[in-house]
C-alpha cells in the first residue's frame, strides 16, 4: 500500500487517466453493520474515493464491479460496495430542512397528491401567526400554495392528507428506501433490503 503512494505521489494521480465510463461506477458505502449509511440520498461514493479509502484500511470491500483501473505497477478491480471498519452512530435527531420536509412526505402535496414541482406551505399562515416547524410545514405543489396563499385550511377548503409532525431519524431512513436511485448495481441489492421483513 506505501508502495502504490510513493510510487504516485498522491496514489489518485495514478488513477486519473482512465476511461470516462469509470466515473459510472460509484460504490454503495455500507456502516460497519451492513446498512447503508443512508437511504435516500443513498450512501455512495465515487470509486477514486472508495478506492482511496481501501488503501488507507478505512473500508472493506464487499463486491465488485468488472472494471479494472491501472496505475504504473498495479492492476485494481473496482469496488462496489463497500463496508466501514468502524461504526458510525446515526443521528438521532432530524435537522429541519426542505429536503428532509419532503423526505417525510414522500415529495407528495399535502394537500392534492400530486408529485413534482413542490414547495412547502405553513398550514397555519405566518400572518396568521403560524410558525416554521415540524408541525406547521408541509409539502405543497405550486397550484396549491397558490390557491391557499395565507387562509386557513377551511378557507381554501383543503384537507391535509397527513398531519404534519417531526420526524423520528429511523422512520426518515424507512421513507427514504421508498427511493431508489436512478442506477441499482445487482451486487447492492441485497445490502440495501437484507432487514427488509420478508414475505410468507
Amino acid at each position: 500500500m506505501q508502495a502504490l503512494a510513493q510510487d504516485n505521489g498522491d496514489f489518485r494521480t495514478g488513477f486519473v487517466h482512465t476511461p470516462g465510463a469509470l466515473r459510472q461506477h460509484p460504490a454503495l458505502v455500507l456502516n460497519a453493520d451492513y446498512r447503508p449509511l443512508s437511504y435516500y440520498p443513498l450512501s455512495l461514493w465515487p470509486w477514486q474515493e472508495a478506492v482511496k479509502a481501501v488503501w488507507l484500511e478505512r473500508v472493506e470491500i464487499v463486491a465488485h464491479y468488472d472494471a479494472v483501473v491501472h496505475s504504473p505497477t498495479m492492476e485494481f478491480r473496482l469496488p462496489s460496495v463497500v463496508v466501514l471498519k468502524e461504526y458510525v452512530k446515526p443521528r438521532s435527531q432530524v435537522a429541519f430542512t426542505r429536503f428532509n420536509l419532503f423526505l417525510r412526505d414522500e415529495f407528495t402535496c399535502q394537500y392534492c397528491g400530486a408529485k413534482g414541482d413542490l414547495t412547502f406551505d405553513h398550514v397555519v399562515p405566518r400572518a396568521r401567526g403560524g410558525i416554521t416547524s415540524w408541525e406547521n410545514v408541509v409539502a405543497a405543489c405550486s397550484p396549491c400554495n397558490l390557491k391557499k396563499g395565507s387562509k386557513s385550511l377551511r378557507e381554501a377548503g383543503f384537507t391535509l392528507r397527513r398531519r404534519p409532525r417531526r420526524p423520528a431519524a429511523e422512520e426518515l431512513r424507512n421513507i427514504g428506501r421508498k427511493f431508489p436511485p436512478n442506477m441499482l448495481h445487482e451486487s447492492w441489492l441485497d445490502f440495501l433490503y437484507w432487514d427488509a421483513e420478508l414475505e410468507a
